[in-house]
């Protein structure tokens, strides 16, 4: 065999630049990692770009206390810090193995100080906070905070660059009696920081936390999220924005706390002028799939369109329902006795053509609530369509339509957008998914140009709506409800039939009182579709002939691992019913 002397030369380059510095390892001269080129990467990451919303404003109408930029929690003033000095980096772990990176907050006001550190992974650009604190108490003996009276060390992480090994060490502060920590203190070497780098906070200004999102992990300790246990309209816990660091397994409650507010949550909510400013700049845009049949519709479009209020026992006679659902039964429904149903026209020819919408009337209905205390306001926009249609299996190479399994009378979907009390920003955007769904960081949101708004060009988020379910996603492709390649299919895709959220109804705000009106169908406690009885075995049993062998058992296997509402044809209830209307996202 003849082998060129060039790639001769280059493989035995190779060779050495991977067994030397291996050798090398063994003997301890270096750090031993699994792949020497993970070490030697230095090329820049998500983390290294600074997120800007391109939908940002600093001008908002008038209003009591949103968006000034702090907040009275009751003695104690709160500001969010998001500029950052980055104190140490991970170049791997964390999600998609990307590391993560360690901040400390830079450019405090004055009068303000830190209350821990902050730490996101590398895998996205650079946007978050931490909250700040001024005591601005009247109290002279039990102020607001106070230093910390010690230091524990919890732990020191190393951090591979392509040169060295970076440390860190990080700091609990031990609080004085009647004060929590609510955060680090990260340092570069084992000396203690100073006791007035960081304050601790009177417990009556904080709250139980519990660990959320994970940022990075080792093999011996892990960086954590925190947030508020008890999360809600009501609830007063706030998010700081400090990490956690913990020693092995998971552990709740963590070592730090959150804040708490004292104050009247209204008053730093939005007034009806600021809401439809931040409408106007961050309604989303949704696509629905090129093959979608079954497109949303106004409420009232599916009303004066011919749809039918059923009542148990007198099924023959189906009411029309009048515009705005003001005949409609009003109210809890605690006895779930399926009393009353909504369905479509009794007829063929105007049943099939109500059950594909009308996007020229579709609109998005909002529901405008308090959440982490009143620092941020969270818009449930909610989307109605007349039918949800059957869904789809993959298994490897083969996708199969589900005939019945998946369709049903009414379908509610919403996103929610997360915005700051304290500066108007976008933060993060929920995306609803059989039952479920995700929170994405606006950072990993896609933007698209509002082209109808002349006098003030922005761009505002995309959504893309599943194929026939609707459930919702942050960007185009298949996403599969499964593993190892079966599963169910939720498909997206952009086509020129699009939902703009912007066209909306104010349908609740509970702490503007009565300045918002809400539709009497919104109070309707039943379900938007009628409950079907079906033997799921006679429509397995007529799919499982397309397969042959084990794939038959492959097959039944993937259908009852469904979601329950996949697997039985009832309309949804309405949006007042889910457990977020009052609580936060699942």
């Amino acid at each position: 065999m003849v082998v060129n002397g060039g790639i001769l030369f280059v493989c035995v380059v190779l060779l050495m630049a991977i067994e030397v510095p291996r050798a090398a390892a063994q003997m301890g001269q270096i750090p031993e990692r699994k792949n020497i080129f993970k070490k030697m990467r230095t090329h820049s990451r998500p983390i290294d770009t600074v997120f800007k919303l391109p939908t940002a404003t600093t001008s908002w109408p008038k209003g009591n206390g949103f968006a000034r930029g702090v907040l009275d929690l009751g003695g104690l003033q709160v500001s969010a810090a998001s500029t950052f000095n980055k104190i140490w980096g991970a170049i791997d772990g964390g999600p998609d193995d990307k590391g993560a990176s360690v901040f400390e907050p830079t450019g405090i006001p004055q009068g303000f100080s830190m209350l821990g550190s902050y730490s996101q992974p590398n895998n996205k650009p650079l946007f978050g906070y931490v909250l700040v604190a001024k005591d601005v108490s009247s109290s002279t003996t039990k102020s607001t905070l106070k230093p910390p009276i010690d230091y524990t060390f919890v732990l020191k992480a190393k951090s591979y660059s392509a040169t060295q090994v970076l440390p860190l060490y990080i700091w609990l502060p031990v609080a004085p009696n009647g004060y929590r920590a609510l955060g680090h203190v990260v340092t570069k070497t084992r000396d203690k920081p100073p006791l007035d780098k960081i304050m601790c906070v009177r417990s009556d200004l904080t709250e139980k936390c519990e660990t959320s999102s994970l940022i990075w992990e080792s093999e011996d300790f892990n960086f954590y999220d925190v947030r508020p246990i008890s999360r809600g309209t009501q609830a007063r816990g706030i998010h700081v924005g400090t990490f956690v660091a913990q020693n092995g397994r998971l552990t709740n409650p963590p070592s730090i706390s959150c804040l708490k507010n004292l104050n009247s949550i209204s008053k730093i909510m939005p007034n009806l002028q600021q809401i439809k400013a931040i409408l106007k700049v961050y309604s989303p845009f949704v696509y629905l799939h090129p093959d979608e049949k079954y497109l949303p519709s106004s409420v009232n479009w599916f009303f004066s369109n011919g749809a039918l209020l059923y009542k148990k026992g007198h099924e023959s006679n189906p009411r029309p329902i009048a515009q705005n659902g003001t005949n409609l039964p009003q109210g809890p429904n605690p006895k779930h006795d399926r009393a009353y149903w909504i369905d479509l026209p009794a007829d063929h020819a105007n049943k099939d053509r109500v059950k594909q919408g009308n996007l020229q009337s579709a609109e998005s209905y909002v529901h405008v609530k308090p959440m982490f205390g009143g620092t941020f306001t969270d818009f449930a926009m909610w989307t109605f369509y007349p039918f949800n249609g059957p869904g789809r299996l993959k298994i490897g190479f083969i996708n199969i339509k589900l005939e019945r399994i998946g369709e049903h009378v009414g379908d509610w979907e919403h996103v929610t957008l997360r915005v700051s009390n304290l500066d108007g920003k976008l933060w993060k955007v929920y995306f609803s998914h059989h039952k479920t769904g995700s929170w994405v960081d606006s950072s990993q949101l896609e933007f698209q140009n509002d082209t109808s708004n002349i006098d003030f060009p922005t761009k505002r988020p995309v959504v893309h709506a599943s194929l026939h379910g609707h459930s919702t996603y942050p960007h185009a492709g298949l996403v599969l409800l499964g593993k190892k390649g079966i599963g169910a299919r939720d498909d997206t895709d952009k086509s020129s039939k699009v939902m703009d959220m912007g066209k909306y109804v104010l349908v609740s705000a509970e702490y503007l009182g009565s300045k918002v009106k809400e539709p009497a169908w919104l109070n309707f406690y039943r379900t938007w579709g009628p409950h079907v009885d079906y033997k799921l075995e006679d429509e397995l049993n007529k799919l499982k002939k397309l397969f042959l062998g084990k794939l038959k058992h492959v097959f039944e296997k993937v259908i009852r691992g469904l979601p329950k509402e996949m697997l039985q044809e009832e309309g949804p209830t309405g949006p007042k019913e889910k457990k977020n209307w009052n609580g936060d996202e699942l």
